[in-house]
């Protein structure tokens, strides 16, 4: 009876009494594609257009199909399939798709569908043949778990954790608890440090630069709540410089605390408090809420002064600090005047004011 080959890696099968003085020979040649089947490392060709490359399985000899690690190489202007005969029926396979060119690479069994790389993934996967095609494992990366679960702590071992722009941590719900969003040649970022006993943990803006500013920054006209006291150790509050006078001046409280008129007033004037101008104050503020604010209006030889208060265009009789409002304002000075708005039900509120003359 003459020999005969294995289905998947086509060894020779001799039968006692055959192949007198050959078998130390063929037994050898077996046991190195053997060797290639479990370490055999080739890099495979697969340049060009649309088409495809079969995999070898020569009987009796080492042949590229064979190896345990293949990586696809060279320039691909079309798609490639990556061919395995239909008479292997069983095979593992690492593969690495490192070819050039933004196109899909599938490796399958004769006649099946197989795995497919898409045009971008220039990974790694390991494949096994199941007795019909060629099936991905999900073996390598986290990405290939769609559910993936750690038994432990992650542990970083010195390393950094990358997160894609607009990614980041969800709930155990899938909602988003935290987002990151990515700037080009970032150099300034946040540092989070945790505290002993007795200390306070820290948020810090840190980076190449030698002054950092930290913003936090609501939606919309929400505020920055900090809950319980605070302690401040430097503040600057937004001013806006005006250069033009008008009569009537609308002080928006959600972009600025202070406004400076650099131009003497010509005529007594209104001042409107409102959120900006597209928000009201109503719509800004919480019942229970006070917003303070600063108009300093110059005058020159002739003084003028606040005659009429306004919040959202409706006019309000303030509490004037001393008792009564101002009559006239103060000659070549800057009159100062301050309001506080205090919110005490829907679109309610007391207004305390208050002018000084600083010369």
């Amino acid at each position: 009876m003459a020999s005969s080959y294995s289905t998947d890696l086509k060894l020779e099968l001799m039968v006692t009494g055959e192949k007198a003085g050959l078998w130390g020979d063929i037994t050898n040649t077996n046991l190195v594609i053997l060797q290639q089947a479990i370490a055999g490392y080739e890099a495979v060709s697969i340049a060009g257009g649309a088409g495809n490359t079969d995999l070898t399985f020569s009987n009796a000899a080492t042949s590229n199909g064979k190896n345990a690690v293949i990586e696809l190489t060279g320039t691909i202007t079309g798609n490639r399939t990556v061919t395995v005969p239909a008479s292997v029926t069983n095979k593992v396979y690492l593969i690495k798709n490192n070819t050039t060119g933004a196109f899909t690479v599938t490796v399958l069994v004769s006649g099946q569908s197989g795995v497919t790389f898409s045009a971008t993934d220039k990974g790694t996967k390991v494949l096994y043949i199941n007795g019909t095609d060629v099936v991905d494992s999900n073996v390598g990366k986290v990405s290939n778990d769609y559910a993936p679960q750690l038994a432990a702590d992650l542990d970083a071992n010195g390393k950094n954790i990358q997160m894609d722009d607009a990614t980041g941590i969800q709930d155990d719900s899938g909602l988003q608890q935290l987002t990151f969003s990515k700037t080009a040649s970032a150099v300034n970022e946040f540092t989070m440090a945790n505290a002993a006993t007795g200390n306070a943990p820290a948020l810090s803006a840190t980076g190449d630069d030698t002054n950092i500013d930290m913003n936090l920054t609501p939606k919309g006209i929400g505020r920055v709540t900090l809950n319980g006291n605070g302690k401040i150790q430097g503040l600057a509050e937004k001013v806006q410089v005006n250069g033009t006078y008008t009569s009537n001046i609308n002080f928006d409280t959600n972009t600025q605390a202070v406004r400076l008129d650099t131009a003497a007033a010509d005529a007594n004037f209104t001042v409107n408090l409102r959120g900006d101008g597209s928000n009201s104050l109503d719509a800004s503020m919480d019942t229970g809420e006070s917003i303070t604010v600063a108009y300093i209006s110059k005058q020159g030889a002739t003084a003028y002064y606040n005659t009429t208060v306004q919040v959202d265009g409706t006019t309000v009789t303030p509490v004037w600090q001393g008792g009564s409002a101002p009559t006239a304002g103060n000659t070549t000075s800057n009159d100062v005047y301050t309001f506080t708005a205090i919110k005490t039900a829907s679109s309610t509120f007391t207004v305390l004011a208050a002018q000084t003359q600083f010369a």
